[in-house]
């Protein structure tokens, strides 16, 4: 096929707004055409707590799941911890980060995809924000937004202000299914009028959004009393059971795929939870132990119960802060992300765009 660009930066307004995500869905679509690519984050954001706070969990990520060797994986140039932010505030660090970052990708395969920092002026401090990047690359960037109502195409407007002629499209997240007519008559049509590419529109989804509860074992240091087996089943939304047994009843039921977050003093409210489509029972409050009537319940049904040395308010705020961030660490949301950007995201365009330089 025809040379294309050398360099795509995939940079955004906001973090997470899916960049990850749109990574490894196009990531995808270039191997299955058989199209060299490297990968690269040249500036680390995102570490795992579990780690010793070197490792950027997105490149950790795409590398295990697109399967890339080592010569396809750019090394990260400056992690913004604040340590490292520290030093280049006192002048103690004088790195040419961007020069370093250039050398990096001249060598190499047909395209080098670049994920950028959580906005297009982060990493400015080193001199290595996106829109620097870009310049100092001569490199386009696809940005990624998520839908807002009312605020995202003003995003967009101010991205292309910055950004100009190297702004080559952008992808829109988290777009709901009742606002799709919308976007195909009104809001695309205005951007495309504006000389901005929309490469892709991709609808919300609410299993993107979820979190396993894994996840929320992890965040809360929680106890798993049971359901060891069930940790990977996805939670969707956060309720709290805090009222009468009748009213948490009906309360319950009209929300699937939940974690139900009540004392662990409640029993009563604890096994009417279990009667419901919830997929997680939370109790707060000093790991009170339940009755053996509610874990045999949780074993008949399958729910997973985990209890945490918490106060019911700090329970939920911890894990409320989790919920649409785009985290993609189970194999379901890496394997719907990859159809959703095959079925709703252009490639050609991009490609062909590529092409032209």
């Amino acid at each position: 096929m025809p040379t294309l660009t050398k360099c795509l930066l995939i940079g955004s307004s906001e973090p997470y707004s899916g960049k990850t995500a749109t990574i490894l869905g196009l990531a995808s679509q270039l191997q299955v055409r058989e199209i060299n690519f490297t990968y690269g984050k040249p500036i680390g954001t995102c570490f795992d707590e579990t780690s010793d706070g070197t490792e950027d969990e997105d490149v950790a990520f795409l590398i295990d799941h697109l399967g890339l060797s080592a010569d396809r994986v750019l090394q990260t140039s400056v992690n913004l911890d604040a340590s490292t932010i520290r030093k280049r505030l006192c002048g103690e660090d004088t790195n040419n980060y961007a020069d370093r970052i250039v050398t990096e990708t001249a060598a190499g395969t047909d395209l080098v995809l670049l994920e950028g920092a959580g906005s297009l002026v982060e990493g400015a401090l080193f001199d290595v924000s996106t829109a620097q990047l870009a310049e100092k690359l001569d490199a386009p960037v696809l940005l990624v937004v998520r839908y807002r109502s009312g605020t995202f195409v003003d995003s967009i407007l101010a991205a292309q202000t910055t950004l100009g002629r190297r702004l080559i499209g952008v992808v829109i997240n988290d777009v709901p299914i009742e606002a799709m007519d919308d976007m195909q008559t009104c809001v695309i049509p205005f951007l495309e009028a504006r000389k901005i590419a929309v490469l892709g529109t991709i609808p919300l989804s609410p299993l993107l959004s979820s979190i396993s509860v894994a996840e929320i074992v992890r965040k809360l240091d929680a106890e798993v009393l049971f359901g060891e087996d069930r940790l990977d089943l996805m939670v969707e939304t956060l309720q709290v059971g805090a009222m009468s047994v009748n009213s948490a009843i009906k309360y319950f039921q009209n929300v699937r795929n939940s974690a139900i977050i009540t004392g662990g003093d409640r029993s009563d409210i604890q096994l009417a939870a279990l009667e419901t489509a919830t997929h997680c029972l939370i109790l707060t409050g000093h790991r009170l132990a339940p009755p053996p009537l509610v874990l045999e319940r949780a074993e008949e049904v399958g729910i997973p119960v985990l209890s945490v040395d918490l106060d019911t308010l700090t329970t939920i705020e911890r894990i409320d802060g989790m919920f649409g961030q785009m985290r993609l660490q189970e194999p379901i949301k890496v394997q719907f992300i990859k159809q959703l950007l095959a079925e709703h995201f252009d490639l050609d365009r991009l490609l062909n765009c590529l092409q032209a330089g």
